[in-house]
This record gives C-alpha cells, structure tokens and sequence, in this order.
C-alpha cells in the first residue's frame, strides 16, 4: 500500500511539473507578438496562404513566391488560421500540438521496468530549446516531429518482428521531413540508422524485403507531387531550394544569391556550443554518464542507437558557418531519452529539475513584470500598428517588416522617397512607420504627428496641409 502511494505521488509530482511547463508555454504563445524577423516572417507567408488559398506556392508577399523552405509548417498555421483565426495562440497552436505529441511519444519509450513513465517527456519539455520552440512558428518542430517519427519507429520495426506499420510509418516520417525542410531530412536520419544498422550485424538482405518498396512508394507520394507542382507554377524554385538552399548556403555563410536570410556566420564548430547552452542542465549529467559508460554503451542497443542519433547532427554541421541554435532541436528527443534510460540511477533528481526549471519559470516572471517588454516591443510593429484604424492607408518608408506586414494583414505598402513626395502632393490623411533615422529625410516633418515610437522605428500620420 505504502509503495501505491508513493508511486502515485511521484506520478503526480511529475506530471504537476510537466503541466506547468506546458501551461506556461501556452501562455507564451498566446500574449507574445510574432517577433521579427523569422517567426512573423513564417507567420505572414501562412496568412496569406490561408487568405489567398494558394497552397502550392507559398508567398513571402502578395505574387512574390518564397522558395527558400517547404511547405508544412505554412500548411498548418494557415490551416489554423482558416479555422480559428490569426491570433498568436492559432498560429502557433500546431508547433504546441506536434511538442505535445512528442512527449507523448518519448514516454511511451521508456523501458518496462522504469517506474514513472512520464520522466522522458518532463526532461524534454524542460530542455531549454524544446521549451523555447514548443509554439514557435518555425520550420523546425515540424522537421522535429518528422524525425521524431523516423526514428521511432525505425527502432520499433527491428525489435517487434519487422512489423510492417512501423517501416511504413517510417518512410511517412521520411516524406513528412522532406515536406518540413527538405532533403536535410534525410541527410540527419540515414546515415546514424544505418551505421547503427551495421554495427549490431542485421543482414543487408532486410533493406529488400517488399515492405520496404512500398514504404519508398509510400515516401514518394507523400513528398514528390508538391515539389514537381511548385516547380510547374514557380520556375526555378529547384534550382534555388535544392542547390542554393541546400549546399551553397551549408558551405558559404556569406552566399549572395540568398533571397530571404540575413548572414549567419558562426565560428566553425558552434553547433556544439548551442547543444550545451540551450540543454542545461541535463547536458552536464548525460556527458560524464556516457563518458563513464561508453564501453557498456558500445553494446547496448538502445543506448547506442539514440547516441547515434544525438551525435550525427551536430558532427554534421560541424564545418558549417552558416547556422542557427534550432538546428540541435532534432537531438532534443534522444538526450531526454538517454538521460531517462539512467533515470532509477541517477542521483539528485530533485536538484536537476530544480535546476531545469529555471530557464522557464524565470522568463515567466520576466514577461509578468514587464522586464523583457521593451525587447518584445523593439522586435515587433504589432504596438505600432495598433495605433490606428484598421482601415487607414498605412505605408512604410524604404522598407517593410514581416510583422507590420501580419498585423496590417497585408495593407501595408512600402514606398521611398520620391513615392511619399508624391503621395504628399495628393494631401490626404495617411499613417507611416518611418526608422528613427529617416525621420529626418522626410520633407513637411511639421505635419507628420508621432503616435507611437520603440527604439527602431515610430508611427506617424500625416495630416492635410493647408493651402
């Protein structure tokens, strides 16, 4: 009886922690703006999907198309937004659902003789990155998620008689990534299974049975039709995704021919850096638990097999300049289930969920008391362009924001000088987001009233000049 009760209140303990996590990150996704430049970027392109019902091409802006990322995480913000509108929870609410999910699925993987079976998905949703993303609106949860799949139930495959829905399932991981990011998809899954695959000796012969033609036929379906229709309605979108996107950006920070990024040049090797930093502090347990043990790891499959997929992507990325820290968050689901394989061993728990905790529960009580406000407020035109009416005529000078792009729903339009010049002989009432550094280019400034202003840019209107 008194072993029950324990259980019970380890359970309840736990599954308190991971609800409060999962509650905070909700509040997140609800209150905080889509911030400049990538999350209201992506937002955008799905809102204008969901607007335009053109769910082929995505549209970094009205006709121009955006070929730099696949299309699935705009599928499912627009889907949201068709749904339940374009409010930041909506938008985000399919990144929440597929982290979600993801815990779910880390717990079902916990071996039979642990004792709590919700420890991998509180490891995971306190990891720093997985946290940050589980509502973000991105590319990466998805690919995540895809891999996540792929994964998963590649393992579950050779270890339940090669039953045939896990390969299939499998090869729907694998179209899915191909859908989320493209062929990196594939380039951070394969080689670790299969160097797994040859070092416990499965027979070669296993990659030729009939279920595996039909989980490529499976792959195909689901990942080819949008590729070859994007390239018929978007010429030279291949060319730019698979080349440029892919290789010539992996290999060149600086690469010219990007449309849509700004320049990431990191110091070779700063993949390893974000994977500490943003896995504290679990990081520093799974590091000396493998070095302790990598001879016993060496020939355990289980342990092996999610090492593997650890590793790979960061030894991948190694060389390249050319990134950003969610690049690691695929590798956030095998450190929380390593960590939890160790988990009856382990010591001072209480002291590392203490310590995981931090992260989360001091941005909450940041964004409550208003002490990362103006960093919010520097990072989006929302409070901007909620100075006026909806149905004003608002420009932007010399350039536009994704977010003023969101929360104007596309009514914004960008001019230069000559146009506002021109605009100004018309001598009608207009609002503009002008930088604070332009501000003194523009000509009639008396007649320009600042309604609002941040750090970066303020919004003006312009009233009539009286002749």
């Amino acid at each position: 009886m008194n072993l029950f009760l324990k259980k019970i209140k380890s359970f309840d303990f736990y599954f308190a922690i991971l609800l409060v996590l999962i509650l905070l990150r909700a509040i997140f996704n609800a209150f905080i703006p889509l911030m400049d430049k990538t999350e209201a970027r992506y937002g955008e392109i799905a809102r204008i999907m969901a607007e335009t019902n053109n769910w082929i091409v995505l549209q970094i802006d009205y006709g121009v198309p955006f070929w730099a990322k696949p299309p699935l995480s705009s599928w499912l913000s627009a889907l949201s937004i068709s749904v339940f509108g374009s409010g930041e929870f909506f938008v985000r609410l399919p990144y929440l659902f597929l982290s979600l999910i993801m815990i779910f699925l880390v717990c079902k993987f916990l071996p039979k003789e642990s004792k709590n079976k919700l420890v991998p998905g509180l490891i995971l949703m306190s990891l720093p990155e997985f946290f940050i993303h589980a509502g973000v609106v991105s590319t990466d949860v998805p690919l995540s998620f895809s891999i996540a799949i792929v994964f998963l139930s590649f393992w579950k495959w050779l270890n339940t008689g090669f039953n045939q829905k896990w390969i299939y399932l499998f090869f729907i991981g694998l179209g899915l990534g191909l859908l989320a990011k493209g062929p990196i998809a594939l380039i951070i899954t394969l080689p670790p299974l299969f160097f797994w695959f040859i070092r416990f000796k499965f027979s070669l012969n296993l990659l030729f049975r009939i279920e595996i033609l039909f989980g490529i036929i499976i792959f195909s379906i689901i990942a080819i039709p949008w590729y070859y229709l994007v390239e018929v309605n978007s010429p030279g979108f291949i060319d730019y995704f698979l080349f440029g996107e892919h290789f010539r950006r992996f290999f060149d920070s600086q690469w010219s021919g990007d449309k849509y990024g700004f320049p990431k040049s990191q110091p070779i090797g700063i993949i390893w850096g974000f994977l500490i930093i943003f896995t504290i502090p679990w990081i520093t347990y799974l590091i000396l638990k493998v070095i302790s043990n990598i001879k016993s790891i060496w020939n355990d499959k289980w342990r092996l097999f999610l090492l593997f997929w650890l590793v790979w992507t960061p030894l991948f990325f190694s060389p390249s300049k050319s990134l950003i820290h969610p690049y690691i968050l695929p590798v956030m689901t095998p450190i929380a289930l390593l960590i939890s394989s160790w988990w009856e061993e382990m010591k001072n728990k209480n002291l590392y969920i203490s310590l995981a905790l931090i992260f989360p529960l001091l941005s909450f009580f940041l964004f409550i008391f208003g002490l990362g406000e103006n960093l919010i407020k520097n990072n989006t035109d929302k409070f901007l362009i909620k100075k006026i009416n909806v149905n004003e005529t608002l420009f932007s000078f010399n350039e536009k924001s994704y977010s003023s792009q969101y929360y104007s729903a596309g009514k914004i339009k960008m001019i230069d000088k000559d146009a506002l010049d021109s605009i100004l002989e018309i001598n009608k009432p207009f609002s503009i987001l002008i930088n604070n550094n332009d501000i003194k280019k523009i000509r009639n400034k008396d007649k320009f009233i600042l309604l609002d202003k941040n750090t970066r840019k303020g919004i003006y209107r312009f009233s009539k000049i009286n002749n």
